[in-house]
């Protein structure tokens, strides 16, 4: 059992490990099984064609630039889906096999039970995926809605939807276009906006990724650390009773390569780290400042480190890749990503946290592409009620602008009060070995 899968609720979790890929129930016909890939943790590209700076979308800048080194320049995994004809997508670079259209939506504690006995396609091995497992289906070519559109384009989205079937929020019962969400099984570690406890899931309409809110506040055992008792690294985190929603969720099934999301780091013992599972090689130490997105590029440019000059800002799939789900600041004391890496403390609040992390990924969430992704691998704060606090968790996925003055920030933009600060750190990479 990995440290994904570990940190489960049991509510979630509720479904048999096998030791080895089940057999699919007896069926006339079963559409061909991807292969299993040579990486067991491929990274999907993020879909992006187009090229960035700081203000927008720009032509194809020349290869010794800072921002020739981002999505649109990485050839590699472009996304690869077959509709099989039965309902279920393979997808052809992770291996996984997807529910095509996820019905309607149901409460956390009913999805573990409905992926058990789901029989779609005439297997019987459905699972809600973690969340490293759903976050492998966003595509940064998607643009968010805005939300007085009548009549939203499903083709603009931040998943396919020449495969997928992607519902926007239902505006009849009072929904935003963007209350869509898919939840995952993976739990946010801690409690979030004063007192939540929350499941992790990628919102498709608006691509983000954040942990939201399924048991009230105040509810649950009380410990001495915002409700829940502090852990050691690696421990299933404290099952929280009675986690139930009154609200439902959309929950899509997965099947297929359980090792996908599983890392396999080796400390190279030259300040770098290679994952076997994704082929990535990455810089064990952090940047040690705070940049903003045009300087974090050019950081990424100039690094010489272990013999090697190709270094970049990761895409942020390649960065999501290694957050550890079961590691927080408010129950391990730690940044959410293996202690074989070097984060640094920050105290942007007075307490010990670590940083927003930049990737080299634009995100469209306006019509400029000056928006920069980033993944938090501290707190993911907010500001409700004039209290700043935890709203999204560690291992949590927003932008920033990627540009401003430093006096200036941070702001609080959004229901939940999203800090943005522009000026986050850097983890760079660089290909270990050749993808497809």
């Amino acid at each position: 059992m990995t440290a994904i899968t570990a940190a489960i609720p049991a509510i979630l979790f509720a479904l048999p490990l096998a030791a080895a890929e089940p057999s699919p129930v007896p069926a006339a016909a079963k559409p061909a099984e991807a292969q299993r890939p040579a990486l067991s943790y491929p990274i999907v590209h993020t879909g992006v064609s187009t090229f960035y700076d700081e203000q927008g979308s720009i032509p194809q800048p020349a290869k010794t630039s800072a921002c020739y080194r981002q999505d649109a320049a990485l050839p590699y995994n472009k996304p690869s889906y077959t509709d099989n004809g039965d309902g279920t997508v393979t997808d052809n670079i992770t291996g996984l096999m997807w529910q095509q259209d996820m019905g309607a939506k149901m409460k956390p504690g009913d999805a573990a039970a409905a992926a058990k006995t789901c029989r779609l396609g005439g297997y019987d091995d459905w699972r809600v995926p973690t969340i490293k497992e759903l976050y492998s289906l966003i595509l940064f070519s998607g643009t968010t809605p805005h939300m007085n559109t009548a009549n939203p384009d499903p083709s603009t989205i931040y998943i396919d939807t020449r495969y997928f079937k992607q519902p926007f929020g239902d505006s009849s019962k009072g929904e935003r276009i963007i209350d869509a969400q898919t939840l995952s099984a993976t739990p946010c570690l801690g409690k979030t906006k004063a007192g939540s406890e929350s499941i992790f899931g990628v919102n498709f309409i608006d691509g983000r990724i954040k942990g939201y809110g399924v048991k009230p506040r105040g509810s649950g055992r009380p410990g001495p650390d915002r409700g829940m008792r502090p852990q050691r690294p690696g421990m299933r985190p404290e099952r929280p009773e009675g986690m139930r929603s009154e609200k439902p969720w959309h929950f899509r099934f997965v099947r297929g390569n359980t090792a996908y999301g599983k890392n396999k780091f080796t400390d190279n013992g030259d300040g770098t780290i290679t994952d076997h599972a994704t082929g990535l090689m990455w810089q064990q130490a952090d940047s040690g400042k705070a940049l903003d997105w045009k300087d974090a590029m050019n950081y990424a440019l100039n690094l010489k480190l272990a013999g090697h000059a190709d270094w970049r800002l990761p895409t942020a799939k390649e960065l999501q890749s290694i957050a550890d789900y079961s590691r927080a600041p408010q129950t391990t004391q730690s940044a959410a990503i293996s202690p074989l890496f070097k984060t640094t403390v920050i105290r942007p609040h007075g307490t010990p946290d670590y940083p927003y992390f930049w990737t080299s990924t634009t995100h469209l969430d306006g019509p400029k592409g000056n928006a920069g992704v980033y993944i938090a691998f501290g707190e993911a704060t907010g500001k409700i009620q004039d209290t700043v606090q935890d709203v999204h968790g560690a291992g949590c996925q927003r932008s920033d602008p990627k540009t401003g003055s430093a006096a200036d920030y941070p702001k609080y933009l959004g229901p939940q009060g999203d800090e943005r600060r522009v000026y986050n750190y850097a983890r760079c990479v660089r290909y270990a070995v050749r993808q497809k």
